[in-house]
């Protein structure tokens, strides 16, 4: 059986660059502190705690003083900088570059809406550390849309400039997009030329993944997705594998797997997210080419 490693699988630009600065950072012997999961990969948190990086919460991270704290990738609001200053706590910055430019974008767009009655909507994930680190350049006052139901929280009768979470799928961005291009149009209350800006910040290297899995997955008999369970764009490539291949299967590590998958197959795919390490990802194929 051919096993083959999807080469353009695992860490992104942003959660490589942020477990490189955690690296450097631990490499000194010091304490130091993630606020929250500095990637969404169980595997990947545990090698990093075993060389001194302690994850904590918001309610944790209010009470500390006097440390070094490193703000993941997704980034943080205005509030959790304040915090830092307030309890003299040394932010350790890997907030991904594109993030960090998405919100100073945001910040600028609230700022100069304001003065003419306008609205900041992103589309992204309720709930998500990347959206609440936006919606807080907004001072909160940003309008969430996750689906097409949610438009009603917007007054179409204001205007509009539209912002996406970086890691939100193209097509569902699009589809919000028109959406609103069409209410404003319907209900002639204001120009949609002049009165929608929409501006499309999903990260290249999240869209592209999409369609480079799909011909990935067309091309074996058999798909192992490795991912963390909570990774919001794992869930989301496996279901894209999963659409072309239905004999896709998700794992977090090679003691998932089920060597009955490979009954009668000639090829086998490793790929996996975004949050995804590749050491995890060799792993697998290791396992897989000794089954």
């Amino acid at each position: 059986m051919i096993v083959e490693t999807d080469k353009k699988s695992g860490f992104c630009f942003g959660v490589h660059n942020a477990v490189r600065i955690a690296e450097e950072a631990l490499s000194k012997g010091e304490t130091v502190y993630s606020l929250g999961q500095i990637v969404h990969n169980d595997r990947e948190v545990e090698r990093l705690a075993s060389l001194g990086l302690v994850t904590i919460r918001h309610h944790e991270f209010r009470e500390l003083h006097n440390c070094k704290v490193l703000i993941r990738a997704h980034g943080e609001p205005p509030s959790t900088y304040w915090t830092a200053q307030e309890n003299n706590i040394t932010i350790i910055e890997a907030t991904c570059p594109i993030v960090k430019k998405l919100q100073s974008r945001i910040k600028e767009a609230w700022q100069k809406s304001k003065k003419g009655n306008g609205q900041i909507v992103v589309y992204g994930k309720p709930g998500h550390a990347e959206v609440i680190g936006l919606l807080g350049q907004t001072g909160d006052e940003g309008i969430l849309i996750s689906r097409p139901a949610d438009l009603e929280r917007i007054d179409f009768s204001r205007p509009v400039t539209l912002f996406s979470q970086t890691t939100m799928e193209i097509d569902g961005y699009d589809q919000i997009k028109e959406l609103i291009r069409k209410r404003m149009t319907e209900e002639g209350k204001i120009d949609p030329v002049m009165g929608f800006h929409y501006h499309n910040t999903v990260c290249g290297q999240v869209s592209n993944r999409e369609h480079h899995l799909r011909t990935f997955a067309k091309n074996h008999d058999v798909i192992v997705f490795v991912s963390g369970k909570e990774s919001s764009n794992g869930k989301m490539l496996y279901q894209v594998c999963k659409s072309v291949n239905p004999e896709t299967h998700f794992i977090t590590s090679a003691e998932e797997i089920d060597p009955s998958w490979f009954t009668g197959k000639e090829s086998a795919g490793i790929c996996g997210a975004t949050s995804t390490p590749g050491w995890l990802i060799e792993n697998v194929r290791e396992y897989v080419s000794k089954l």
